[in-house]
């Protein structure tokens, strides 16, 4: 399980600045329901030109609230210059840190203002972060190129894993692996290296070692906070978990589930698995 600090908790479970502003100067939109995560921001300036209001709306993991509320705290009576600067690692900060398969959520936030401020800038003409102009490389959560290269560049990632961990990227079906791989070398000189292809295994070996995985690795983890899931169907790629004592209900269930179960699973047995609950 991961071990969220006690600020993540208090604005996960007070969240500040929930909403929108009326007749803002600023809107940023980020993300895509269907992906797990959406995020709008939006914000109005003072006659100084500092941020005198600043809401948001996000669909998404405690995580995902946390680091939308510490980021309106963040920005408030700040000029755009000023907050132009913050980045997702002053956001992750500002939380105590979070648990590094959740750090997206705190790129969400940076990529929302960006968006927020180029529609101030733009007059309004866009809502979206300049790095969507991008050619997509992960069709399942819609991420481009340039996302990926500036969260290289800004995280000094190393491996696919971590892009994963900062763009979702990857965690999808993982046809987009290698291309990802590709974006890595190319920035950090290293020599291009096709990843290892998943075993060959036919569907009864897939599910014995799905329900190994579950039983002797994830199912210890979730018993140490009181929780327990158990395996209830396989179908094609998609993994049917139901989650039981204290995870049943959980408002870090979705997190459980993506960072912990889907996690595990895609790592020991094959990377296009998909976790979903009954």
């Amino acid at each position: 399980m991961w071990n969220y600090s006690e600020t993540v908790r208090e604005h996960y479970l007070n969240p500040r600045n929930v909403g929108e502003v009326e007749a803002p100067d600023g809107v940023g939109e980020v993300g895509n329901i269907k992906c797990g995560d959406a995020l709008r921001l939006t914000f109005k300036l003072g006659d100084d030109k500092r941020i005198r209001e600043i809401k948001f709306k996000t669909f998404g993991c405690g995580s995902a609230i946390a680091s939308s509320s510490v980021l309106t705290e963040l920005c408030k009576g700040k000029t755009l210059e000023e907050v132009s600067k913050i980045t997702n690692k002053d956001i992750a900060d500002a939380l105590g840190g979070l648990p590094p398969a959740k750090m997206h959520c705190s790129v969400m936030g940076q990529e929302a203002l960006e968006a927020a401020i180029e529609y101030y800038k733009t007059g309004g003409k866009t809502t979206t972060p300049p790095e969507k102009n991008g050619t997509v490389i992960c069709t399942c959560f819609s991420v481009t190129d340039l996302e990926i290269e500036k969260a290289i560049r800004d995280n000094n990632l190393k491996t696919v894993e971590q892009v994963t961990f900062y763009t979702k990227a990857g965690g999808g079906c993982g046809g987009c692996v290698e291309s990802i791989q590709e974006i890595l070398d190319r920035i950090n000189g290293a020599p291009a290296q096709k990843p290892a292809a998943p075993p060959r295994m036919t569907n009864l070996q897939k599910i014995e070692l799905i329900r190994t995985v579950i039983d002797q690795d994830i199912r210890p983890l979730l018993k140490q906070d009181g929780g327990d899931c158990e395996l209830a169907d396989v179908d094609g790629n998609d993994v049917y978990v139901k989650f039981l004592g204290h995870c049943a209900g959980c408002a870090f269930s979705r997190a459980t589930q993506d960072a912990v179960v889907q996690d595990m699973l895609r790592k020991k047995v094959h990377p296009g698995l998909n976790v979903k609950t009954t």
